[in-house]
Parts: C-alpha cells; sequence; structure tokens
C-alpha cells in the first residue's frame, strides 16, 4: 500500500527517516478473510464469493484459536475481510476478542449492510477504521458489484458510519469501465466526510483475472495518479484534509517520486525517496498476510494459488517464521526479477511491484509486472541498456512457482 497523503506531507513538513529494527521476525498486517458468504456478485472480486454457504470454512473455535495465536504473535494490525464479513456469524466475538490484541483493527466490507443495529455493533466494537468498497457512481457501481441499489445502500452504510463517529474510507478499483467516475468519487468522498480514499489497481486474481481485459491501460492509471496527487497536495495546503492511498501498483510510488522532482527539485526529492526507500514497495510475504476462509495461509491475498500451510494444522506464527520457500523469496531484497522491473533503477522504493500478475500472465512470478505504467525513461532505462522481456500469456495456474522458476 502506497501512502500517497503520507509522503507528500515530507514536502511540506519534512521529519527524519524511522529506522526499521531488525532484530526478530517481521510481524505482518493480517488480511483475514472470514468468509466467501457475499449478498453482491463482484465482477473483480479476488475471492470469487457468492449468497451460498461455503464448506471447509474455519469453525468458530478454529477461528478464535487462530485469534488466540496472532495476538500471542503480536501481529500490528488485522484487517477482517470477506466475502462480506458482516455474514459471518461469529464476526463480532471475533473482533470484540481482537480488539485489545491489535493496535488496529480494520473491517473490509461493501457497506450495504451497515444500517441501523448492525452499524451500532461495528461501533461498539471499536473498529479503528471501516473500509466501504465503491466501484462507481450509481448504476455503474451497481453494474459492477451486479446488484442493483447496491450504491444506494453502501452510500447509506458511509452516513451511518460517520454519524456514530468511525473512521470510514472508501474503496475504488480502476477499470477501463469506470475510470471517469474517480474525480466524483473524490467529490462524494468531501461531501459525505470520508476521512480516506483508497485505490486499487486491478490484479489477475479470482474474477480479477477474468476479467483482466478491463485493466485500466497505463494512460488511465497516469491521469488517475494525476488527480490524487493533485488532491492530496490540495489537503497538505489547507483544503479539507483526505487520506489518499493505493494500492496493488508500487509503480504509483515512483511516478509520485518523479512529481517530486519535476516540481520540487532533487533535494526534495532524495529526502522523499530515503523514506520511499525505508517503504520498500510491494510487502507481499514480509509486511502483509493472508488467511483464506478455509485457514489457508498466503503470501498476500492476491496469490490463492499458493499455499505456505493451514492453521488447521500448524499455527500462523510458525508457518510465517518457517522455512517456506516462496517467502524466502519474497522477502529477499533486491528480489530475483526479470526483464524491465530487473533493470529498473527504482526497485528499492518499488519492491518489484505485483509480483502475482507477472504469475497470472507469464507463469514466472519474477518476470516483469505488466501494469507498469511508466516508461524506460521514468525508470532509468534506455532502451539499449536492457533486455526486455517478451510476455505471452500462460495458458493454466502455477501451483509451485517457487521450484519452476528457481
Amino acid at each position: 500500500m502506497f501512502r500517497l497523503s503520507e509522503y507528500m506531507h515530507q514536502i511540506v513538513a519534512p521529519t527524519p527517516v524511522r529506522v526499521r529494527k531488525s532484530t526478530g521476525p517481521v510481524k505482518p498486517v493480517v488480511i483475514w478473510n472470514l468468509t466467501r458468504r457475499c449478498n453482491l456478485r463482484c465482477r473483480h472480486c479476488y475471492t470469487v464469493s457468492a449468497d451460498v454457504d461455503f464448506p471447509g470454512e474455519l469453525t468458530h473455535e478454529q477461528a478464535m484459536e487462530t485469534l488466540d495465536d496472532l495476538g500471542q504473535f503480536k501481529i500490528p494490525a488485522l484487517i477482517l475481510s470477506g466475502g462480506e464479513p458482516i455474514d459471518r456469524k461469529d464476526l463480532f466475538e471475533i473482533a470484540v476478542k481482537a480488539r485489545p490484541m491489535v493496535r488496529m483493527l480494520a473491517l473490509s466490507t461493501n457497506g450495504t449492510k451497515l444500517h441501523g443495529e448492525m452499524a451500532d455493533r461495528v461501533a461498539d466494537v471499536g473498529f479503528d477504521y471501516v473500509g466501504i468498497s465503491i466501484d462507481g457512481i450509481g448504476a455503474t457501481n451497481d453494474w459492477f458489484r451486479g446488484v442493483e441499489g447496491a450504491y444506494r445502500d453502501a452510500v447509506k452504510g458511509v452516513r451511518e458510519c460517520k454519524a456514530r463517529g468511525i473512521k470510514v474510507g472508501l474503496r475504488f478499483t480502476i477499470t477501463e469501465g469506470n475510470h471517469t467516475h474517480l474525480p466524483d468519487l473524490l467529490n462524494l468522498c468531501d461531501d459525505e466526510g470520508v476521512d480516506k480514499f483508497y485505490l486499487s489497481h486491478l490484479v489477475y486474481a479470482g474474477r480479477g483475472d477474468k476479467h483482466r481485459g478491463e485493466d485500466a491501460v497505463h494512460e488511465r492509471s497516469r491521469k488517475g495518479m494525476d488527480l490524487l496527487i493533485d488532491r492530496a497536495w490540495a489537503g497538505v495546503n489547507g483544503s479539507r484534509p483526505l487520506d489518499i492511498v493505493t494500492g496493488n501498483n508500487d509503480a504509483d510510488a515512483v511516478y509520485f517520486l518523479n512529481w517530486v522532482r519535476r516540481e520540487f527539485g532533487d533535494d526534495t526529492a532524495e529526502h522523499v525517496r530515503t523514506h520511499l526507500v525505508v517503504w520498500g514497495g510491494n510487502s507481499s510475504g514480509l509486511g502483509v498476510a493472508n488467511i483464506d476462509t478455509q485457514g489457508n495461509v498466503h503470501p498476500d491475498t492476491y496469490w490463492s494459488d499458493y499455499t505456505i500451510g493451514s492453521v488447521k494444522d500448524t499455527p500462523f506464527s510458525e508457518l510465517w517464521t518457517g522455512s517456506d520457500p516462496m517467502l524466502a523469496q519474497l522477502r529477499t531484497r533486491p528480489r530475483p526479477l526479470k526483464g524491465r522491473c530487473g533493470a529498473c533503477a527504482f526497485k528499492d522504493v518499488c519492491g518489484g511491484n505485483t509480483r502475482i500478475r507477472a504469475l497470472q500472465l507469464t507463469g514466472d512470478p519474477w518476470a516483469e509486472d505488466p501494469a507498469c505504467y511508466l516508461s524506460d525513461q521514468e525508470i532509468g532505462l534506455e532502451d539499449s541498456l536492457h533486455e526486455r522481456l517478451t510476455v505471452t500469456p500462460f495458458k493454466g495456474k502455477s501451483h509451485d512457482p517457487v521450484h519452476r522458476f528457481t
């Protein structure tokens, strides 16, 4: 996750670079998909959820045992997601138990059920943040979400959260079909007092893989970033504050860094870069982990084809600190990247971007990320100085990428 507003503040109010502690394993932010049941049918759903019961999901007892382990492992943050997490009957039991265990507890929801008593219960838990997914204004959102009235109900959920003092954010996945709605969504944030805006680039996983043809072309991504940069700059200069972050395309950080250099010069850009290098870009398998509805552990939410193990058999803490070969490679800096990503002058900033896109498209997790929208010049390359990777569609799934590509 690239925290645009946070790094924008480094321009107007520079701070010293924080030093990461190197002792012990990095404790990840855990995104826990509690259930695949969901009342919507989103076109880009990475869990392929539906409004039915799915067999094999963690029992209440297994969920509580997992939560005990996460607490003892001292993870810093827990994001409860789905499907639609509100559709899991013991959501609030899990949330109440988790609350004192982590510094940050968040709920990722479609917002359509956050009304009345349900909103009261969310407020009572004391979630630090509720993220509500919206993919356009009005009918466009309803088409993406597969249910008429989904936009109306989600906006109502935003309002009910704000009325109860809950910090709320909008989550938007940009595609060719909805990119024109970005300005209106930012206006919606201002109109409704939304605290945070999260722009997600499409990841080729779940239904997102099926609909990869809808991924916003590179020019759309650039224009979207221009708009977000303008809004973030206004936010640190007296306009209504809005915490803007982006996800699933760490090239955003390099695009921002190049903007800083153009607008404020080399000294400011180098200061911002030192902060970005400490962040390090893509954190799959290091600072981010996923537990899916079946209890399987993955490097992040989109790596569903690669499983480290199951919490049904082994505690998460043991799986995360074990000898899994893919985790070891994802944690390597620099990563064993190829093509443009391997030759890029900003590997220390973006960390090689989103590896799962390369895997889905080529079968090789270390190939260049096809969603990097930066030119060769913008990443410090000349055509004659690097060997381009010829990307060919990969037919089928890679279930053991470590052994196939090392």
